[in-house]
């Protein structure tokens, strides 16, 4: 049974929202070609804020600081228990269930910077939702990742193109850091990233989850 998604009335699965926002970065071999990147030797980390978390149908603000925000259509992953130094083997016991995430990026302010702190951490840059379904209601083996933008299919893959299977980022993960209950992990993007601009309108599909959709609008 699938539970809503909601941050404004407190609907998360575990608790209220996540304590924090795990991201793996490059982790389709041709988004990281697409972007001019070396496909990774090992899992990419980095954190998006919780204050970044935005529900289903409400508004990706484009910020005045940047020139270019991004789309990232991904599949998400909610902690079901306290999770450190799990073993590849066991890390999906620690999983809860599934949603859908649109880790959007301001993508010449990431470029800048060097690190990703502010490119990816800006108010309503993490979309989530719209529902979160159990651990096995879903084939893993089964999912797309499709992203539209205005009508037009921008982003289309299997889940098993990751180069890193959510068990090995969960395993990785949990060797330097706990994962908590309710904690949320972006599981990466495929190729075929772009630009947004205020007035579009995004929507980032996964068959068995759902449909996020959110416009875009001038902070």
């Amino acid at each position: 049974m699938s539970l809503q998604v909601d941050f404004r009335s407190g609907a998360w699965p575990i608790g209220a929202r996540p304590s924090k926002i795990v991201c793996v970065g490059r982790n389709y071999a041709e988004h990281a070609r697409e972007l001019g990147n070396e496909v990774p030797k090992e899992p990419l980390i980095f954190l998006k804020p919780p204050s970044s978390l935005l529900s289903n149908g409400e508004a990706i603000r484009y910020p005045a600081l940047s020139q270019r925000v991004d789309f990232e259509g991904e599949l998400g992953v909610i902690i079901g228990r306290q999770a450190r130094h799990v073993p590849e083997t066991e890390a999906m016991d620690v999983i809860w269930g599934y949603t859908i995430v649109n880790d959007v990026t301001a993508r010449d302010l990431q470029k800048k910077d060097g690190q990703w702190t502010r490119g990816k951490g800006f108010d309503t840059f993490c979309p989530v939702g719209p529902v979160a379904v159990p651990r096995g209601a879903v084939n893993l083996s089964e999912l797309r990742v499709r992203t539209i933008l205005d009508g037009e299919v921008k982003q289309d893959a299997p889940l098993t193109d990751l180069i890193f299977p959510i068990p090995a980022v969960i395993a990785y993960v949990t060797q330097f850091m706990t994962l908590e209950p309710g904690d949320l992990i972006a599981t990466g993007t495929p190729p075929g990233v772009g630009p947004m601009l205020p007035g579009s309108v995004v929507r980032v599909e996964i068959e068995g989850i759902g449909v996020l959709e959110n416009h875009v609008v001038r902070d």
